[in-house]
């Protein structure tokens, strides 16, 4: 019996997983260097309430619980799929070729073969710190915060998958697009890190409802703390993350569709 799509993307990332641990001591080092890297973003975050004393209004719990928020789902994105952007070797060398000839998901080859085991601890990192921020943070619990506690985390890493999709596209029309790709992947995961209403103007509203990274961690952190925008946004709104990001996952599945149509290979 032929082997189910599943099965053969799982063997294609246990041959990623054993090819990355086969040096042990180098992939340690590159789990605890990212490990470190992650707590260094979050203590940025104290080293400016150690000076201000609280930021857009909030507690140094309440802006923790967004952080956390933002580390977790972004971390947790950037292992499964922060390598597509590799993408732009594939089309440049004609590789890309080999993914369509095997009747599999192009895009889920990719990810698979570009899975990062090394970021791991990374994202669990970012997960035990929303854990602790959910329980040190003044949280009233209802059955509603409690589901809003389970899919905010959830909704954060596929709205960041999408981005990292969206971003790795441009490359079938745009090869050398990484650098924009990255100004909104990992520029968007500071973006989030912090209250929205700390910034100002149209580059709030862009990146906070234009984009969606209000949606990430700002938006749910309301919900859960029981707290209204400062903005004068809808307290309905608040709750729409899955909703954002069913759309965004849409949008860069179609946007990925359309560029492996205008795909021609490289000639050779």
């Amino acid at each position: 019996m032929a082997e189910s799509p599943f099965g053969v993307y799982a063997r294609i990332v246990r041959a990623q997983v054993r090819s990355q641990v086969q040096y042990r001591a180098s992939f340690l080092l590159e789990v605890f260097g990212s490990m470190a890297t992650n707590a260094l973003d979050i203590a940025s975050v104290f080293v400016l309430f150690s000076v201000a004393g609280g930021l857009g209004g909030f507690s140094g719990t309440e802006v923790m619980l967004m952080a956390a928020l933002s580390a977790g789902a972004f971390a947790t994105a950037d292992m499964v799929v922060g390598n597509v952007d590799k993408l732009r070797e594939y089309v440049r060398s004609g590789l890309f070729d080999s993914l369509l000839l095997r009747p599999l998901s192009s895009l889920a080859q990719l990810a698979a073969l570009t899975f990062a085991l090394r970021r791991s601890g990374r994202a669990l990192q970012g997960m035990v710190f929303y854990v602790v921020a959910l329980c040190v943070a003044d949280i009233h619990w209802t059955v509603g915060r409690v589901l809003c506690a389970v899919f905010a985390p959830i909704s954060g890493t596929v709205f960041f998958i999408s981005l990292f999709v969206a971003g790795a596209s441009v490359a079938f029309w745009w090869i050398e697009s990484g650098e924009i790709a990255n100004a909104f992947t990992y520029g968007g995961r500071d973006f989030t890190a912090y209250p929205n209403n700390m910034y100002g103007g149209w580059f709030r509203d862009f990146f906070t409802l234009g984009i969606g990274f209000g949606f990430v961690a700002y938006f749910p952190a309301l919900a859960l703390l029981g707290k209204s925008d400062p903005l004068g946004l809808p307290d309905w709104l608040l709750w729409f993350s899955p909703v954002v990001a069913v759309i965004a996952a849409c949008l860069a599945s179609l946007l990925w569709r359309v560029g492996v149509r205008h795909y021609r290979s490289t000639g050779s």
